[in-house]
């Protein structure tokens, strides 16, 4: 690592875990930093400096980093309300130089660092393979009408997919189409088929065009001659679903819960199944319903990797017996190329009273969020922690309680967290996820995850797959949890 700082005539480098589109869920193939450190995770970056390497990751990763990460890495445990960026801020000088690559970091996260010596790369050091993503789009919507009040360059992919209408199956999870996109002031849109055209065209356009800062990356913001900010309105026309959108969604979770309660009756009816066992049972149950992909990697985690809250693994090593608790979140894309997502949790046989503390505290924590008019994503993310925290020992609710839906798996907005973005009122239309969790590494995990949607000022579940009797005590809930319950199947 030395030898490249010197090479490069630098002092720290950031090597991040995205693509040059900027992607959640780049593949690890592209991501720079799981070649640097071995972790695995979707989010955190690592930074390079003189004497040592650090990565940066959330609190749904603060174990899974410890099992993952090579020798010699210097783990950063970001807790709730901590900024990657201000952190790494504190471990650098601003009289020496930070390199970071063009491609892999947004224009405003790179105005974060103003003040800072910065050396922009043109390639990455650590790892500057690229994926060729396939051109192979089908229409799932009518395009958006938008008409920008000038020229609008478009890099984000899923308000590319989600404006011209366009879906592409054919990469792991993932329904977007992996174009760049310029709309003109009357409305035409111009797809980019390859980088060098798309370069070409933003160096020569001698008018101004719009960028959001926040999803354009710092290379293509380099070639525009004459940028105007503004924060994308394609954003939040993307966050409020229309009546067919919503349709469609309630269409592709049907197929989704007759997936999970598939897979349950797997684990009900079969002795000696390990994890990989279910998880590849659960992408056929997918398939077999009507599934074009999985949105994502499925987590599926017997007792204490279930304490780990985006474990991945799927092992043919851990087997279920008698007495464990699994817990599976999955989703998938159908047709219409929306992202599903839900998370349950069962048990092989009878459960003990601590797996049933867990179970129905979350739930506890689930009902009251789901059935609270609230007006932004902040104060249900409160009123879960104010159930969860500190309620039994040795369990922490580690994570936001939830995100939006949508072309991509995670949106924002809308969000429930503690973030500022979680301010952002939650309007009729918008789609998300109420998911509260209560982790002990020691011990196992729960999470109970719904995909909702607000209409007429009212919170509606898209998920119709029930909860686990067994696994619920009634006497920690109160009259009015017991009859909330009602509105969901008791398994």
């Amino acid at each position: 690592m030395k030898k490249i700082l010197k090479y490069l005539n630098i002092d720290y480098l950031l090597v991040n875990s995205t693509n040059k589109y900027l992607v959640e869920y780049s593949s690890l193939s592209e991501n720079s930093r799981y070649k640097l450190t071995g972790f695995s995770g979707s989010t955190g970056d690592a930074l390079i400096t003189e004497d040592n390497i650090y990565l940066f990751v959330d609190g749904r990763y603060h174990v899974q980093a410890d099992l993952e990460a090579r020798e010699g890495i210097s783990v950063v445990k970001l807790q709730l309300g901590q900024c990657q960026d201000d952190e790494i801020r504190k471990l650098i000088n601003k009289d020496k130089i930070l390199g970071l690559v063009a491609e892999k970091v947004s224009q405003k996260r790179l105005e974060g660092f103003c003040g800072y010596n910065i050396k922009l790369l043109n390639y990455d050091p650590i790892n500057s393979f690229t994926e060729e993503h396939s051109a192979i789009s089908t229409k799932a919507f009518e395009p958006v009408k938008y008409i920008p009040e000038k020229g609008e360059f478009i890099s984000n992919l899923e308000e590319v997919s989600y404006i011209t209408g366009l879906r592409d199956f054919s990469n792991d999870f993932s329904s977007k189409i992996w174009k760049k996109l310029f709309i003109k002031p009357d409305g035409e849109q111009i797809l980019f088929e390859n980088a060098a055209i798309c370069d070409k065209f933003l160096s020569t356009y001698d008018k101004e065009i719009i960028v959001d800062k926040s999803t354009i990356n710092a290379h293509d913001y380099a070639l525009i001659c004459k940028p105007l900010h503004r924060e994308s309105k394609i954003a939040k026309m993307k966050a409020v679903k229309n009546q067919t959108e919503i349709e469609a969604y309630k269409k592709a979770f049907e197929r989704t819960d007759k997936a999970v309660m598939s897979i349950r009756e797997f684990i009900e009816n079969n002795d000696n199944i390990s994890e990989h066992d279910i998880s590849k049972r659960l992408k056929e149950e997918f398939i077999k319903y009507g599934a074009k992909s999985l949105s994502f990697n499925s987590i599926v985690a017997i007792n204490k990797n279930s304490a780990l809250a985006h474990y991945n693994k799927s092992s043919k090593d851990i087997i279920l017996k008698n007495g464990d608790l699994v817990l599976i979140d999955c989703g998938a894309y159908y047709e219409s190329g929306l992202a599903t997502d839900i998370t349950r949790v069962f048990v092989k046989g009878e459960p003990n009273s601590l797996q049933k503390k867990v179970y129905t505290t979350v739930l506890k924590a689930f009902l009251n969020c789901f059935n609270t008019n609230f007006n932004a994503g902040i104060e249900a993310d409160s009123l879960a922690h104010s159930i969860l925290d500190d309620n039994i020992e040795g369990f922490r609710f580690n994570h936001g309680l939830g995100h939006g839906i949508g072309i991509n798996v995670h949106e924002a907005p809308p969000n429930l967290s503690q973030n500022e973005i979680a301010k952002t009122a939650i309007t009729n239309g918008m789609c998300f996820t109420i998911e509260p969790g209560l982790y002990n590494p020691k011990h196992f995990g729960v999470r109970l995850e719904n995909s909702c949607y607000k209409k007429d000022g009212k919170i509606h579940s898209f998920v119709k797959m029930g909860y686990e009797g067994k696994l619920i005590d009634y006497k920690l809930l109160n009259k009015d949890e017991i009859n909330w319950l009602k509105e969901f199947t008791i398994l």
